[in-house]
């Protein structure tokens, strides 16, 4: 998918919305947790239904490979399940590995590989921490993105992302590296919206790419706030919510209180 069928869609359907899929079997509605179908079908049909309450307004997807991992092949066989139904059902949406990968050489090709060709997502997130390396291998696969984390929204992205080397905050070092490597079409960065007083001087040195921004809901980010200092002309922006849409709701309304809970994300 190019940046300008993203534009597009955010045109089209006025929403910079990333739905994050943090599936955590212990935490499905009472609904789904009652007809006794076991994990992997449990997963796969809450993630069926929340996909398709909220398809209307958002325009990505993002599975955090954790929730999945963490129940072994049953739970892989729900995320490979869960991205053929998007896939299937909802082909013009982005699709995110949230594996936040970050490795080198033949490992860093077969990161590549698994996500881009064998389960088919448009995107992964990636750690930039052992240099361009990690990244170089993404780069090579037409209409696919790098997703380098750059400013995290968590507490203690302070200790390393905020130290400052020859004079600017180690996230703009990243950045500016790996822009020089990569070009708008196959790069993104992760900014967290806890840090929405530093997009607007992110988006000063790196007007052109997009930005993926976890944190809005649950974290305290705000999706106001995150248009206002890190949209660009055209929009720029991927902003995901994920507990705060997927557990709107426990009972037997937990699908449209997603909806009801993606809806209020859209751009006003």
């Amino acid at each position: 998918m190019t940046t300008e069928q993203l534009y597009a869609r955010i045109k089209e359907k006025k929403s910079m919305l990333c739905v994050g899929l943090d599936t955590d079997f212990n935490k499905l509605p009472e609904p789904i947790l009652k007809q006794a179908l076991g994990k992997e079908r449990s997963i796969v049909e809450f993630n069926k239904a929340i996909v398709d309450a909220t398809a209307p307004y958002c325009i990505a997807y993002k599975p955090n490979l954790a929730f999945y991992e963490s129940y072994g092949l049953e739970g892989m066989r729900a995320l490979d399940a869960t991205v053929d139904y998007i896939r299937s059902n909802y082909p013009d949406m982005f699709l995110i590995a949230d594996a936040k990968r970050g490795d080198i050489g033949n490992t860093a090709k077969m990161y590549a590989r698994t996500f881009f060709e064998t389960m088919d997502f448009d995107a992964v997130t990636i750690s930039p921490y052992m240099g361009s390396e990690t990244v170089t291998p993404f780069l090579s696969y037409p209409g696919k993105y790098a997703i380098v984390v750059a400013l995290s929204s968590n507490n203690s992205s302070a200790d390393f992302q905020m130290s400052v080397q020859d004079g600017k905050p180690l996230y703009r070092v990243v950045m500016e590296k790996m822009m020089e490597i990569s070009t708008p079409e196959n790069m993104m960065f992760v900014v967290g919206a806890t840090k929405a007083d530093k997009l607007a001087e992110i988006r000063s040195f790196c007007p052109d790419n997009f930005f993926l921004v976890p944190g809005v809901g649950a974290q305290g980010g705000s999706a106001e706030e995150v248009i206002r200092h890190g949209a660009n002309a055209k929009g720029g922006l991927l902003i995901n919510s994920s507990r705060g849409i997927l557990y709107a709701s426990s009972g037997d309304d937990f699908a449209s209180a997603s909806a009801k809970a993606a809806a209020e994300l859209l751009i006003k």
